[in-house]
């Protein structure tokens, strides 16, 4: 049996954020129904390319997995009595629509709870709802330029143009949460037998994110530094060249630190006056990493690799994004598996991280197609009626 089994979650979220959560709670074997505009469905099936159909894209495939989908128009009478009916058989309540819109269409916390007394629901909002944010909108790159993470590369390289990462990072730190939320409440059901409102605001999860190392000295009253961490933040802590491409080495202790010297052949930078100054003021890595980049390109990357392991040296080569999927690690324990959609076709499928003891490893859903299993779901519904 798989950890979430006979837990149902109707699913009204759109893009990544809540799509995210519900992929990782239908992985666990969640039932998840995605309730989808009629046609064109959640814009996330468009992330990626649907050859020959646009709607089943490549991103679609991924996190919207192990779902089923019907498509109602809540403006229809008829679609928002589907839309009731489910709402009743369910444990979860997800959307991430704004809370004037979703009372308009007759869905907010009060109306669901005297549909199911029990129900979890759980609003994604861009914004906490009690700030003067609350009715804005809110994509990642909002996020990201609001929390102050647009700032860092700036930090790094001197280049002051704000940038974003290049990651829907901010959407997926808050599915992260999302889940973290539904998980926490239906523990919480379990042992009390009660419902809750859950909120889930984007820019509150991922500034928490982000901070949690970079609030740093900036987190005392009164401050005694500049917010940043300074070790993720030194421009020379970039992967070092070696004689074929790259490699990333971390000199994380006093005494991994001695024997990397050791191993380029640089044993006296540690006992030198400069060096023990720029330790004594916290400044002292800048000299480590410099000089790791200046050894390194005399060995290939594999040569170095197998002196660091020798040696319980943390290293690493660095591998394009298009080399992942042969990493001989994600070979050995099938991380990646290729299957055929019974729509697309092939197509690489990432297996869940994380494994239970008290779950065996099973097939993964396949993400939907529009309204895949409408007709499914209203038969359901009308048969508990009768």
């Amino acid at each position: 049996m798989s950890m979430l089994s006979g837990i149902r979650i109707i699913d009204l979220t759109t893009v990544i954020f809540g799509p995210y959560a519900t992929q990782m709670l239908a992985d666990l074997g969640a039932e998840v129904i995605k309730v989808e505009t009629p046609g064109t469905g959640d814009v996330s099936r468009y992330l990626g390319s649907g050859i020959p159909d646009p709607t089943m894209g490549s991103i679609h495939l991924t996190v919207n997995r192990g779902k089923r989908s019907i498509a109602l128009d809540l403006k229809k009478a008829e679609d928002a009595a589907v839309l009731r009916d489910l709402v009743a058989t369910a444990d979860v309540f997800f959307h991430n629509i704004r809370g004037k819109a979703i009372a308009r269409l007759g869905f907010d916390y009060a109306a669901c709870r005297a549909l199911k007394p029990d129900i979890i629901y759980v609003h994604g909002t861009g914004f906490g709802q009690d700030g003067p944010y609350a009715d804005l909108q809110a994509y990642d790159d909002v996020i990201q330029a609001a929390s102050g993470t647009t700032s860092l590369l700036p930090r790094v390289d001197g280049d002051p143009r704000p940038r974003y990462f290049p990651s829907l990072i901010a959407d997926k730190i808050a599915g992260q949460f999302g889940a973290q939320a539904i998980l926490a409440a239906l523990v919480h059901k379990l042992r009390t037998g009660e419902g809750q409102a859950v909120e889930v605001p984007m820019f509150e999860c991922f500034t928490a994110f982000m901070l949690t190392e970079h609030l740093r000295d900036a987190a005392l009253d009164p401050p005694i530094g500049p917010a940043g961490y300074p070790r993720q933040l030194d421009p020379t802590r970039q992967p070092f060249p070696t004689r074929d491409g790259h490699v990333a080495i971390v000199p994380y202790t006093p005494e991994s630190t001695a024997r990397l010297m050791t191993l380029l052949g640089s044993e006296g930078l540690t006992d030198t006056p400069e060096f023990e100054a720029a330790k004594a003021a916290g400044r002292h890595m800048p000299i480590v990493y410099s000089e790791i980049a200046r050894k390194t390109p005399e060995k290939t990357t594999a040569e170095w690799l197998a002196l660091f392991a020798a040696n319980d040296i943390p290293a690493m080569a660095v591998r394009d994004l298009d080399d992942i999927r042969e990493d001989p690690h994600f070979i050995a324990t099938g991380f990646f598996r290729r299957r055929t959609h019974p729509d697309v076709g092939g197509f690489h499928e990432m297996q869940p991280p994380v494994r239970y003891g008290a779950m065996p490893p099973r097939d993964l859903g396949f993400a939907p197609r529009v309204d895949g299993d409408g007709e499914a779901i209203r038969a359901e519904l009308s048969q508990r009626k009768d």
